[in-house]
């Protein structure tokens, strides 16, 4: 009588077990009615400024969707970075094994990039970065990841062409520090000045260095027409306080890293007027029409705030995914496969992506701080300085 019993029983638990794996499933994989959007960046970090906006517009794009759209719904599952590899890494293995997202937003920063890149690729996950610039990214054979915008080979360069028709220099100095974005667009733009005939110094320090007078001393003795730093906006805006105290006045050049308003505020503003910040990102600061208007518009209106760097980007890469699922696409290879041939009008540009996941357009935009703010001078092709 006791086997009976016992038998009875583990059939009982088995089938407990059971279903509560079950039931953990489903969990993990939403309700049935919703998708899980991931999207990760520096949220809280140092660099946070540059990828909070991205995340607005990506959150707007959703919320957008999931109003009008009540049988299947997307869920933005947010992962906070801070910009970090070990900590993306960490994050993309609970975002593809435990939440089950069918698709990721980012990573925003390209060191966190290249170290998710291999996970997201075996997990089969798309991804879309609106702001990761390294050009080395492309050359990985990854089919499952994408990137809006232009990298730091179209950045530097397009920079540099626009710096050399606004000011003809005979001599640039190049500084980074030893993060993998700044040292690669630094290298960019210093072999674009070498192929304009400028002549090149060039310069690097620690990212958690905070005195520069080394790097200060060398621009000094330079004595360029023009200085341009690979990097983002902390460092730049500590930089550029110090050149400006140390007495070197040569126009101050930066990328997309360093376009926040906290390099005016980390420079000072004085120090800061007339620097030239590049971005293959299209910020709608001052009048815009069309598409790009009515966007400012309800970002201004969902989150108090008008749209800063990369806004624009993080909802047309949440547009992408939204089409996707609008067309039936439900799975991860399938939104994937959507993806390829893609080709979204969306508010920051046109965007078509190519086999190895650059986009086809490959515009930059060039600002300027004029009177202490970030002023928009248009397409680098036909910018000119106002300062």
């Amino acid at each position: 009588m006791l086997r009976p019993k016992f038998v009875r029983l583990a059939g009982i638990l088995s089938a407990g077990v059971a279903l509560s794996l079950a039931l953990s499933a489903c969990s993990d994989a939403g309700d049935g009615n919703t998708l899980k959007i991931g999207f990760m960046g520096d949220l809280t970090g140092e660099n946070s400024g540059i990828v909070i906006p991205p995340r607005d517009g990506a959150k707007l794009a959703i919320d957008e969707y999931n109003a009008t759209n009540p049988e299947k719904k997307i869920e933005l599952v947010e992962y906070d970075s801070q910009g970090k590899e070990e900590q993306a890494t960490s994050l993309v293995r609970k975002a593809t094994t435990q939440d089950k997202v069918v698709g990721l937003i980012g990573p925003a920063f390209s060191g966190e990039s290249k170290a998710a890149g291999p996970l997201l690729e075996r997990a089969k996950v798309p991804s879309i970065s609106p702001s990761a610039t390294n050009p080395d990214l492309a050359t990985n054979d990854w089919k499952y990841w994408h990137r809006v915008v232009a990298n730091d080979s179209d950045q530097g360069p397009g920079i540099v062409d626009f710096l050399v028709k606004a000011k003809s220099p005979k001599k640039a100095f190049v500084v980074s520090d030893d993060q993998d974005y700044s040292v690669g667009l630094a290298d960019a733009a210093a072999a674009a000045f070498q192929a304009k005939g400028v002549t090149v110094e060039t310069n690097k320090f620690e990212q958690d260095e905070s005195d520069y007078s080394t790097t200060v001393n060398a621009a000094r003795a330079a004595n360029p027409d023009v200085i341009f730093f690979g990097g983002y906006y902390k460092q730049g805006g500590r930089l550029l306080k110090q050149l400006r105290d140390g007495g070197v006045t040569a126009l101050f050049a930066s990328g997309d890293g360093s376009l926040d308003a906290q390099l005016v505020s980390g420079a000072g503003e004085a120090a800061a007027e007339g620097a030239v910040l590049g971005c293959p990102c299209n910020i709608p600061f001052g009048d815009v029409e069309g598409e790009l208007n009515d966007f400012k518009t309800k970002f201004k209106k969902a989150t108090g705030n008008d749209p800063a760097i990369y806004a624009s980007e993080g909802y047309d890469a949440a547009t992408l995914f939204i089409n996707a699922i609008k067309d039936g696409n439900t799975d991860k290879d399938s939104i994937n496969k959507y993806l390829s041939t893609a080709d979204l009008k969306g508010v920051s540009k046109e965007i078509k992506f190519k086999a190895n996941g650059e986009p086809e357009d490959n515009a930059i935009f060039v600002y300027e701080v004029i009177d202490g703010a970030l002023a928009s001078l248009g397409p680098a092709a036909e910018a000119k300085l106002v300062g």
